[in-house]
C-alpha cells in the first residue's frame, strides 16, 4: 500500500480505538443499567456496534501488519507503469482518463484510485508512455494509449 493508504488506515483504527469505542461503551454500561435488557434499543443496538467497531479493529490490525508499504516517489524505474504510478490514457472512444494505481484498500473510484489488481491497472502494468495496450472488457476489447506516467510523493 502506499503512505498515504498506511497513514489513512492507522488514522481510522485510532479514531475507532480511541474515540468511537469509548463513547460506544459509556453508551451500553448507561443502557445496561437501565434494567431490562431484552427491549432496551440503546443497548441492543450498541452490543451490534460495538461488534462492528471490534470486527473492523481486528481487520484493520491484520492488514496493518501485513501490509507493505511502498513509496512511488521512491520508484526507480519512473517510466514504466508499477504499483503508486498516476497514469494518464486515452482509448478507443479518444476519452482521456487519469488513475492512479494503488492498494486494494486505497480504492476510491470517485479520485480516480484503482486497485492493483484491477483490470485496467494490469493491462497497463510494465507499460511505457507511447505504448498501446488491450484492456478486456465486458463488451470486448479495448485499446489503451498511455499519454503520461507519473510518480508523486
Amino acid at each position: 500500500m502506499t503512505p498515504e493508504g498506511w497513514r489513512a488506515l492507522t488514522e481510522e483504527r485510532e479514531h475507532l480505538l480511541k474515540v468511537e469505542r469509548p463513547k460506544l461503551v459509556e453508551t451500553v454500561s448507561w443502557a445496561a443499567g437501565n434494567g431490562d435488557r431484552s427491549e432496551n434499543g440503546d443497548y441492543l443496538y450498541g452490543k451490534k456496534r460495538l461488534r462492528e467497531i471490534d470486527r473492523r479493529l481486528r481487520y484493520l490490525a491484520k492488514r496493518l501488519e501485513s501490509a507493505v508499504v511502498v513509496d512511488p516517489a521512491q520508484q526507480p524505474r519512473k517510466d514504466q507503469v508499477f504499483f503508486g504510478a498516476t497514469v494518464t490514457y486515452v482509448d478507443d472512444a479518444d476519452v482521456e482518463r487519469t488513475i492512479k494505481i494503488v492498494g486494494q484498500d486505497e480504492v476510491d473510484t470517485a479520485r480516480g484510485h484503482v486497485s492493483w489488481v484491477s483490470p485496467v491497472a494490469r493491462a497497463l502494468m510494465k507499460a511505457r508512455v507511447g505504448d498501446v495496450v488491450t484492456l478486456m472488457t465486458p463488451r470486448g476489447t479495448v485499446e489503451l494509449e498511455v499519454l503520461e506516467i507519473r510518480y508523486d510523493a
